[in-house]
């Protein structure tokens, strides 16, 4: 027990650690080989962000512990808009008016929809996975086209002038690279056994354990890059990074995850768990876009947010021991 205990309290930060190191490298060794803006933030801004919950998520589902795959996916993202946007806001209120967020915002909520609605058998085959996947991938191929003809990318253009800016030798950055994706590997092989021992020693769930431990820690990334956002005055930022990881979780994560080994789920999963991220989503919706005017998410909306997010996670923890 406290052999697991020391798991997950050493790879939650060697996890996030090493998804940093990664992205970096991957980064410069993009930008040094004259990869476009573009890919940068796609692909690698994106996956990087999204990493610890997709190696965590794959581990978990080679493991066969599919409820702590699809667990920590949902756990993510009402962690991402309830916890992140909520203390994100309610530390500096956020104005949104880019035409970007305005329809990624309502895509969003179409694409949790119907991962919601692919639960209602209680559960996710590999057909249903698989699905999610070829919208992940008609999703990059819109996004592409969308951005060559006239949608910018402006964290993507400062990452690369930052590399454009940075003069040293590519190896150290190669070597992070590789570092960084190993790093990833093992910290996420030491996170998984580690909660599926707890999980086992006090007889909860892998999906609460997903839903709670591991849907938080491996949110510290998004949490991290928004306040910082938030201080750089960057707001929409913010709110691009919960809405961009989110989609990659429910598309990616979940879709990867369950090609990987089908997972079947308790009913309470979908009417609790997958109905809180619906209930907030449609509230970062209704928020962001607003009435009239320009939306915004206020201290008060964020304190809201970050309350239901509170009593959420004490239910888990009281129904569960």
């Amino acid at each position: 027990m406290l052999l697991a205990t020391l798991a997950i309290l050493l790879g939650l930060p060697l996890l996030i650690w090493s998804a940093e190191r990664f992205i970096h490298g991957a980064s410069f060794t993009a930008g040094y080989y004259g990869v476009s803006p573009l890919f940068i933030g796609m692909f690698i801004i994106g996956f990087g962000t999204s990493a610890p919950e997709i190696i965590v998520s794959v581990i978990a589902a080679m493991q066969g512990n599919g409820g702590l795959a699809l667990g920590n996916a949902y756990g993510s993202n009402i962690t991402n808009i309830a916890l992140v946007a909520g203390m994100t806001a309610l530390i500096s209120p956020i104005v949104v008016q880019s035409s970007i967020i305005r329809k990624e915002l309502p895509l969003l909520l179409a694409i949790s929809f119907f991962s919601v609605w692919q639960l209602f058998d209680l559960e996710l085959s590999r057909d249903d996975a698989f699905s999610l996947l070829g919208i992940f991938v008609i999703l990059i191929v819109w996004s592409v086209w969308q951005a060559k003809n006239g949608a910018s990318d402006k964290f993507a253009d400062d990452v690369t002038d930052a590399i454009k800016g940075d003069k040293s030798e590519l190896k150290p950055h190669l070597l992070w690279l590789l570092a960084g994706l190993v790093l990833l590997v093992i910290s996420s092989r030491i996170l998984v056994w580690g909660a599926v021992e707890i999980a086992t020693s006090f007889g909860v769930s892998d999906v609460i354990i997903g839903l709670t431990i591991i849907g938080i820690g491996t949110s510290l990334p998004e949490l991290i890059s928004s306040l910082i956002a938030v201080r750089k005055g960057e707001h929409e930022m913010a709110i691009g990074n919960v809405v961009g990881s989110n989609m990659f979780n429910t598309l990616a994560v979940v879709g990867l995850a369950g090609t990987i080994q089908p997972v079947w789920i308790d009913s309470s999963f979908v009417y609790r768990d997958a109905m809180l991220m619906l209930a907030v989503t449609v509230a970062l919706l209704v928020f962001c876009l607003g009435i009239k005017g320009p939306g915004r998410l206020n201290r008060l909306e964020g304190g809201a947010l970050l309350l239901c997010f509170g009593i959420y996670n004490w239910y888990l923890v009281s129904i569960s021991f």
